[in-house]
């Protein structure tokens, strides 16, 4: 582990680090060690939590006052209830403090807490117990907002994907290990209690002795004054989250997907005695298969997102997280009797289980894909100095959503409802929010209409991609070849772009769907429609003043030789009224394309990445507001896209 000094932690620092795998973070002191550090917290949260579970779902006769069938649902509610009472604190708290501090205070508390839960564990004190679930979440609680605001200021924005990636696996991964090891020390009849005891503080003690490796990670608002009444400054945070509309509706889709994740794992216990006939070790069987699937979905995000924060994966994660649920149910009525509690090896042996084992997998799998896109966006669009409050905010829907799904576990338990009709609601419930928020943030579906037109149909090269800037206004110009030039170009962009477009094509159902959501200005010649060119001119003058990326085709039209038309005058007109830097492009590989006006235009096939699918997009210097002519601007596109049209 490198143990280079870290005087300013910023992602301006670790630029240089972007080209690396993300595995290289597991290397770096300023990563490695809160990496671990929070591992070790996650599995002793499973630990306790499975263990108590455990106990009292195949135990009950020990714990007195204590309903099976509710038990596990009534664990996680209590656990989650400091979120809704601390979050706000802690997020104040994580502005003000040092996070490196706050860290090894934080695992100090948990060796207390973990000395409270072993004794309950010891005396079979469900009270005891409970307390300690209660002080686990609040652990939880003080930790999450220092988590997750401790990566911006530790990662460069292209290592915030894999870094959030890594601690998305980790975090499962830990699920994974505490959940076998909290289900193998409950299996002790005689002694587990006991061994769960130990075990809980031995892993409370690891953490606090990883977690003095932690790099000093100052606040970034000192002087903050701190609001100590939980109710105002709860209101007071979410007012703050709701101040980015994405943003916020990026925290209410983390929170729909805890309260999926916690319906499912709470239900496991009782899916694998009621419905698969299983003993506890089966329990471990589906919670290993549901964090392997989330942790390489995490992992798998990085290569899917080239390395951005690649919205797209949300929708796709959540179409998958839909499917394969209903199929979960479908899995569950297809099941034949057993005679007895099945082992690991029984459960194993019959093909029908395997069925359920792929759902469980996929479904989580395409959880991560849901999960990881949105906490990077939430930590890059998110002020600094207001980040950990806004993790809180994050944090209090997120405990919220998650009694609601316990609330609506126990009710549907409570109508009769059984497990696979749970996991049904759950899906099917899915759909139905995963439709309102990309209806309200139509950037997120665009995005993946985009990524999958370009991961389907093409492979696609960048030159000097990082020439689009990320932040800042800019005025994109680029040759038009076909009629997804657009969607190519929003695909490979790192922000939002408002293109300028058409006015013609607003009115065809697809395309005019498309670019109206997608914010898209439309243009008509003078002699067309004067008023509309005059709104039009506004719009991107409007765009530019707020620091958007604005893209214009000076060509005007799509090129029917491929061969580039002359370069109009609307960009001179645009940047006249407010200067902005002017950044060549050029499309090349999609004449002769379905999408293109070639005679002889071509389907393109999915998945087959012939000489056809190769597209280049290349990316020249940006060129000053005074310098972007059109002659000089059509010279450098044309150079650009060179021979190959």
């Amino acid at each position: 582990m490198s143990d280079r000094p870290l005087p300013a932690a910023t992602p301006a620092a670790q630029s240089a680090h972007a080209h690396e795998s993300q595995f290289a973070l597991l290397g770096e002191r300023r990563f490695s060690p809160f990496f671990w550090t929070q591992f070790l917290g996650a599995m002793n949260d499973n630990v306790f939590k499975i263990g108590f579970t455990s106990l009292v779902t195949y135990q009950t006769a020990r714990f007195s006052g204590v309903d099976a069938k509710t038990a596990a649902f009534l664990i996680s509610a209590i656990f989650i209830l400091p979120f809704v009472l601390l979050s706000a604190t802690s997020g104040q708290i994580a502005d003000k403090y040092d996070k490196a501090t706050l860290t090894r205070l934080v695992k100090t508390f948990e060796i207390g807490v973990m000395l409270i839960g072993g004794a309950g564990f010891w005396f079979h004190n469900a009270s005891l117990l409970y307390l300690g679930t209660f002080l686990m979440g609040v652990h939880s609680t003080l930790f999450g907002p220092v988590k997750y605001a401790y990566l911006p200021q530790h990662l460069s924005k292209a290592e915030l994907v894999g870094g959030n990636g890594l601690i998305e696996m980790g975090t499962f991964v830990a699920i994974l290990i505490g959940t076998i090891a909290g289900g193998a020390a409950a299996g002790f009849v005689e002694h587990g209690a006991v061994v769960l005891a130990g075990m809980c503080v031995v892993i409370a003690l690891a953490g606090r002795a990883v977690s003095v490796a932690v790099p000093s990670t100052p606040a970034l608002q000192p002087d903050l004054r701190i609001n100590w009444n939980p109710v105002s400054e709860t209101w007071r945070n979410l007012k703050l989250a709701r101040e980015d509309r994405t943003v916020f509706l990026s925290l209410l889709g983390i929170s729909w997907l805890w309260f999926f994740g916690a319906t499912f794992l709470s239900s496991f216990f009782r899916f694998a005695k009621e419905v698969l006939s299983a003993n506890p070790d089966v329990v471990t069987v589906l919670l290993a298969t549901f964090s392997i699937g989330i942790g390489s979905g995490s992992l798998m995000c990085e290569r899917l997102s080239k390395r951005r924060i690649e919205i797209g994966l949300v929708p796709l994660g959540s179409i998958g997280m839909s499917v394969f649920g209903i199929d979960l149910f479908f899995a569950s009525h297809a099941l034949p009797a057993a005679p007895h509690l099945l082992s690991v090896g029984e459960f194993l042996a019959v093909p029908a289980h395997w069925r359920v084992l792929v759902d469980l997998l996929l479904l989580a799998m395409f959880g991560g894909f849901y999960s990881v896109p949105l906490y990077a966006l939430i930590q890059s669009r998110s002020q600094p100095t207001h980040r950990a409050r806004i993790i809180a905010a994050n944090n209090i829907l997120n405990s919220l959503f998650m009694i609601v799904s316990a609330l609506m576990a126990v009710g549907l338990t409570a109508l009769g409802v059984g497990i696979p009709g749970i996991f049904l609601t759950t899906a099917l419930l899915n759909i139905v929010v995963a439709a309102y928020i990309y209806s309200l943030v139509p950037e997120f579906l665009l995005r993946f209409i985009a990524w999958m037109l370009v991961h389907t149909f093409y492979r696609i090269r960048l030159v000097h991609a990082e020439r689009i800037p990320e932040e800042g206004a800019a005025v994109l110009v680029c040759n038009h070849v076909s009629y997804v030039d657009a969607i190519v170009i929003m695909a490979e962009s790192p922000r939002p772009i408002r293109f300028v477009m058409d006015h013609r094509i607003f009115r065809t159902p697809f395309a005019g769907w498309v670019f109206r959501h997608g914010k898209a200005i439309p243009i008509a010649p003078a002699h067309e429609d004067p008023d509309m060119l005059a709104r039009a001119y506004d719009a991107c003058a409007a765009a530019l003043t707020d620091g958007d990326l604005v893209c214009i085709f000076p060509e005007g039209k799509l090129t029917k030789t491929g061969d580039m038309n002359p370069f109009r005058h609307g960009v001179t007109e645009i940047i006249r009224r407010t200067p902005a830097p002017v950044v060549p492009m050029a499309l090349r590989g999609l004449w002769g394309s379905y999408f293109s006006r070639a005679a002889e235009a071509r389907v393109p096939r999915p998945l087959n990445k012939g000489v056809m699918s190769r597209l280049t997009l290349a990316v020249g210097e940006p060129l000053s507001a005074e310098e972007a002519t059109p002659e000089r601007l059509q010279q450098i596109v044309s150079e650009l896209r060179g021979a190959r049209k």
